[in-house]
Parts: structure tokens; sequence; C-alpha cells
């Protein structure tokens, strides 16, 4: 009598084995890590330019940089230098400068003569007057004016290596990881499959019989199950309700565009606006105080400041390794301020106007149907509810997309559950007093002052 053993024994061992190594080569390729880069050392040569470039810089950027850049010409010449330039050029000292810089309209009416050529040049924009700034405050700014500009950082290359692992930490990215791990179960799998036939083999060459765990006549299990018919029915009606829900989920989706993203002819991104630079919503949105619609900003809006703002600096430390990783570069965001440029027809050379604007094709995102009234003004004015209440957290948005669901069920649950400020508020202090002694409360809910009344939403 032949001797039976179960083959899966051995391939449980070898199975055992195999992910070990899985295991084994998982724990060395996340070990690898980056090497912290040497912080940059490198101080700037200690150049005498009659003043402290750092502080020079603050100062610049305080009262000089809205009319005024290093290199290019704004609302007033460009400052790059320009003490050496003027004393070469028109034999201007700096007793020059600081009185111009105090009292330019003074030099002006003074008849001095290169004070009103520049003022004829620029179109007769009167310069701001800083009698506040002192001497040294000047030289402070001209000994930024007249410093080399400096290196490029050399962080964007840096940033794409060593932030090739998604996150940050690693010298190996996930995906290569993942890719190794899918390559390595795919041969464990060709090797267990040849494992089994090698065993097989030698079993059978040594006249050892193979059995099963279920024996020698297995009934497949396809007709196994067709022959169960109590399985066949609960199978039958598990499938039915799966597919009456999913029908159901699937049509209560439609017309709910929570996550819409689209993109938008020129890129505005909040983060930088809203987050970085805590620009107010009202700001650019206004009507969202007065009107029921909040609409979209006008370009004029944007011009109030890009007018100076020409090109995007970004960090001073480089471009994040996810804003790399989405090309969200300075060089980027400087592309579309020129699309901006284009859009009003500003001549970004002359610092003028040139009449020919086009029209931009935003693409709305928040929408709601006809049959919907809402009312902004309602909501922020009276109601003092904040913008990321419905629009959610703006501020780190790249790129803005439909936070909320705004269905009618999302609706009703915020006036159930949202209390009315109505402390120093003149437009429900009537209405407050008379429904605080109907409900006996000093709250009030949004439902309780007849938020859930169909009319107000739908007529």
């Amino acid at each position: 009598m032949m001797k039976k053993v179960f083959d899966r024994v051995q391939i449980a061992k070898v199975f055992g084995l195999s992910l070990l190594l899985i295991f084994q080569l998982f724990s060395i390729s996340t070990y690898a890590q980056d090497e912290a880069a040497p912080e940059g050392a490198a101080e700037e040569a200690a150049a005498d330019l009659g003043g402290d470039p750092v502080k020079g810089k603050q100062l610049f950027n305080q009262n000089c940089a809205a009319c005024h850049a290093l290199n290019r010409k704004m609302t007033g010449p460009a400052l790059a230098n320009v003490e050496t330039r003027l004393a070469e050029e028109e034999g201007l000292d700096k007793e020059w400068l600081y009185s111009w810089i105090k009292n330019s309209a003074g030099m002006i009416a003074a008849g001095d003569a290169y004070a009103n050529s520049i003022y004829n040049e620029y179109n007769q924009a009167a310069m701001t007057a800083f009698p506040t700034l002192s001497n040294a405050d000047i030289d402070d700014i001209l000994a930024y004016t007249a410093a080399p500009p400096p290196a490029p950082v050399a962080t964007a290359a840096t940033a794409v290596g060593d932030d090739a692992s998604g996150s940050g930490s690693g010298g190996i990215s996930n995906e290569m990881i993942l890719g190794a791990l899918a390559v390595i179960f795919a041969l464990l799998v060709v090797m267990l499959v040849l494992v089994n036939r090698t065993l097989r083999r030698i079993a059978e060459a040594n006249g050892v019989e193979l059995a099963t765990a279920l024996g020698e006549q297995r009934v497949p299990i396809w007709k196994a199950f067709a022959q169960n018919q109590f399985l066949v029915f609960c199978t039958v009606v598990v499938f039915l309700l799966a597919s009456a829900y999913g029908a159901y989920a699937w049509m209560s989706q439609v017309g709910i565009d929570q996550g819409y993203a689209p993109i938008q002819p020129i890129h505005y991104s909040h983060k930088i606006h809203a987050g970085d630079n805590k620009i107010e919503c009202q700001y650019c949105h206004s009507s969202a105080r007065v009107s029921k619609h909040s609409g979209i900003p006008s370009l004029n809006v944007c011009m109030n400041c890009h007018k100076s703002i020409y090109e995007y600096q970004g960090n001073p430390e480089g471009p994040s390794a996810e804003d790399l990783a989405n090309g969200y570069t300075n060089e980027f965001y400087t592309n579309e301020i020129k699309k901006l440029y284009k859009a009003v027809g500003w001549d970004e050379e002359n610092q003028r106007y040139t009449g020919e604007s086009q029209p931009v094709e935003w693409v709305r995102i928040h929408n709601l149907p006809d049959f919907a009234y809402f009312n902004h003004a309602q909501h922020v004015t009276a109601g003092k509810i904040e913008c990321q209440t419905c629009h959610g957290p703006v501020e780190e948005m790249e790129i803005m997309y439909q936070y909320s669901p705004l269905t009618m069920g999302w609706c009703i649950n915020c006036h159930r559950e949202t209390e009315v400020q109505v402390a120093d508020n003149g437009y429900y202090k009537k209405i407050h007093e008379e429904l605080s002694k109907k409900y006996g409360v000093e709250k009030l809910t949004a439902a309780q002052m007849g938020g859930l009344e169909c009319g107000k939403c739908h007529y």
C-alpha cells in the first residue's frame, strides 16, 4: 500500500518562507533614507554699501514696492543702482536723493530740472513724500538697491530628488517600492507553482500517492453550489437587494456635485491669496454682503494688486515638493499673471491699459437649481455665517472645489442645528423678542425662526 501525504504541507512551508522574504525586502527598501542636505553656511560678503541692505529690503518693501521694482518700470522708474546711475548720468549726489524722497512735490514746484523730467515721463504721477524716513533709512534702501541680486536658490532639483518618496522622508518612492513588491509577488507565485510541480514529481518518483483534503473524488464547487437550492435562493435574494441599493445610491447622487473642481482659464490659488496673504473673502466677493449672489470678482479688483505684483516670488526657500510635483512653480504663477494682463489689456512695459481686453470664461463651481432660493447677504451679513461654513477651508485650497453637497437635507440640518447670532444684531431684534417668548428660550435656531418653511427657499 502506497503512503499518502498532503502536498499542501510542503506548499505552506514554501509560502511561509516567501512571506518572510517579502517582509525582509520591504524592510530593506523602507530603511533607505536621504542624508540631510548640508545647510548652506555660505555667508554674504560684507560689502560696504553705505547702509544695511537687509534692513533696506524691509524698508523698500514697506514704502517703495507698491510703485517701484528693482529691474523694471512700474508706476515709477526701476531703482536698481539708482544712486550710481544718477551720479554717473545726471551728476546728482546723495543729497539730491534725500531731498527727492522726503519732498518730491517741493522739488518739482521749485523747478528742479531732473525732478520735472521724471514727473512728466511717468504721466505726472505724484510720488508719495516720506518725511519720516531718516537719512540712515534712505542709506539702507539705497544699499539694498545697489546690492547684487541673490544667487538662485538651488532647492528645486533637491526637492524633486528628496521628495520622490511622496512622503518627503525616503530616497525611494512609494511607487517604486510597491512596483518592486508587485514584481516580487509575481515571481513568488511562479516559484510556488514550479515548487508544487517539482514536489509532485519527486513524490511520484518515490511511489508516494498524493491525496487531497476532501477525498479522492471531489465534486466541482460550481456543481455543488447549483445543487444546493437554498444557497442559490439566498444568493439571488442578496444579489437583488444589493442591486436595488446600488441603483438607489447612484440615483440619489444625480445633481450632487460635491468635490467638483474644474480647471479655470486663469489659475487662481485661494491658498496663496486667502491663506498665505490673508486676503479677506469679501474683498474680492464684495457683493456677498449686500446681494443674493457672491459674484465673480471683476478683473479690475485683481489689478488693484497685480499692477505692482507682476511676478510670483513664492517661498524664499523655494517651492515645496508637493507644489513641484503638481507643477506649481514660481514661473507657473508668473505666467498666470501674464494671462491676467492679456485679459485686461495691460501694457506691462509702459504701465498703461491698451483697451484691448478679452473676456475670461470662468467655469462656475457652485450652482443651485433654479427652484431653490439662497441669499448670501441674509447669511453673511444678517446671519453672520463664516464663508468656510459652507465653502470649507478655502484658505487651504490650491484649486477651488465644491466642499459641501448643497442638498436640501444638508441645508435643513444646518437650519436645525445653527443658533442665530442675535446679540447686537438689529436685523433680528424684534423677531427675537417675540419668538423668545413663544419658545421660552434665549437662543433660537434658524428652524425656530421659520427656516424650515417650504416657502422660504421654494416659491
